[in-house]
């Protein structure tokens, strides 16, 4: 079975209210809903109260820095919560401090810009995004997104607005935040209704919401109509505005795009049929342009690409393939125009859902969903990556944020 086909019956499993309700779609989130023929990690031990561990404040960067993973609490053998960890910004080591526990099912998680809170979905069938302050992991409640299975957020660069996608229902969603990092009523939702779903689809799946380099849009990925929608957000009131469409080819279901530092063009990942794409990007109108689909360089097998990076000086960008189990990389070229394949890395895991970079850029980490492990990568300026240790173990691990 395809990986989409894999998704859809998750999904329809999750409305028929069945025993997997609450493990959703294979394409949802920082990936994919659990896989029930995968072995049960070890669990991660729940700290009382999550007192211990990584926090939200600033460290030297020679220090132990925190990070946030996501995963499945409704999963078998999967995680109880937001998992704590701390890692070495030098080795790449990665240190478990409990489990933040109050919030299911957080299949991805985000940063406030200012570092104070950390935003989660549920990605359940009535979804909903939750904040936590992260001085104190104080959970600041929760707000409906109005849309089934919420699968990816963001906040957009002023700190003010909190985007969301809904795998389930094809929908976007706008909270305002406030002062205390604490999220409001929602602003908008825009359901994509038109156009028709892709082949093998059966209805919109959005699966991320991204605001452009510029600032003045705001960019969804539906993997269901496999369209990008560009939205103009106002940022006064909160609500979207459709200002243009990009279709790629039928059946591609584009799954992530990520930008160029430039701002002039993106990558995106197309979730069904292994390709990615450069895409042309037009500051002034929100236009994307998707160029011709190129390889992934995971051969004849069945793969299912999840994330695409650019590393900050443009140079180099890197793809999670699902199935292949690697890290595609790529040289950047024509300032941005182009991607040379330079070949793959094995992950060390097992359907590596979602992938970051530590800030300083010096470490990329995959969220290796079936294995229930993290694996951490040292990245060399000539896009290079090196295993940096043994993958770290962490139930259903499917959304890895280093901060």
């Amino acid at each position: 079975m395809s990986g989409d086909g894999w998704r859809r019956r998750r999904f329809v499993g999750l409305l028929a209210g069945t025993a997997t309700a609450a493990a959703l779609p294979a394409a949802a989130g920082c990936g994919g809903a659990p896989d029930p023929s995968s072995p049960a990690p070890s669990p991660t031990p729940t700290a009382p109260g999550a007192s211990e561990g990584a926090s939200g404040r600033q460290r030297d960067s020679s220090g132990p820095r925190p990070l946030y993973i996501g995963t499945y609490t409704s999963a078998e053998g999967g995680g109880k919560g937001i998992g704590l960890a701390e890692y070495d910004p030098r080795t790449g080591r990665i240190t478990g401090r409990g489990v933040l526990t109050g919030v299911d099912d957080p299949s991805y998680l985000a940063a406030h810009p200012d570092g104070r809170t950390l935003y989660a979905v549920s990605e359940r069938e009535e979804g909903t995004v939750t904040a936590v302050r992260l001085s104190d992991r104080e959970v600041l409640g929760s707000r409906s997104t109005g849309g089934a299975a919420p699968c990816h957020l963001s906040v957009h660069p002023g700190g003010r607005w909190l985007l969301s996608a809904d795998y389930g229902s094809g929908s976007v969603a706008v909270h305002p935040i406030d002062a205390s990092g604490a999220l409001g009523e929602r602003t908008d939702l825009v359901t994509h209704s038109t156009p028709p779903p892709g082949p093998g689809q059966q209805g919109p799946h959005a699966h991320q919401i991204v605001t452009a380099p510029d600032g003045g849009h705001v960019l969804a990925v539906d993997l269901g109509t496999d369209t990008v929608y560009t939205y103009r957000l106002d940022e006064t009131s909160g609500t979207l505005t459709e200002v243009a469409r990009a279709r790629t080819r039928p059946g591609a279901g584009p799954r992530h795009l990520t930008f160029h530092p430039a701002g002039r063009h993106a990558y995106l990942a197309n979730e069904v049929d292994n390709t990615v794409a450069v895409c042309v990007y037009d500051p002034g109108t929100g236009r994307l342009t998707i160029g011709e689909a190129q390889s992934t360089g995971t051969g004849s097998g069945t793969n299912h690409p999840a994330q695409i990076l650019v590393t900050a000086d443009g140079s180099h960008a890197f793809l999670a393939n699902r199935g292949h189990n690697s890290l595609t990389r790529y040289a950047v070229e024509a300032d941005g125009a182009r991607l040379r394949l330079l070949g793959t890395v094995p992950v060390g895991g097992d359907f590596p859902r979602q992938i970051a970079f530590s800030p300083d850029g010096g470490l990329l980490f995959a969220a290796n969903q079936r294995s229930g492990t993290v694996s951490v990568f040292r990245v060399s300026g000539g896009g290079e990556l090196r295993a940096a240790g043994e993958p770290f173990a962490s139930p259903v691990a499917v959304c890895a944020l280093p901060l």
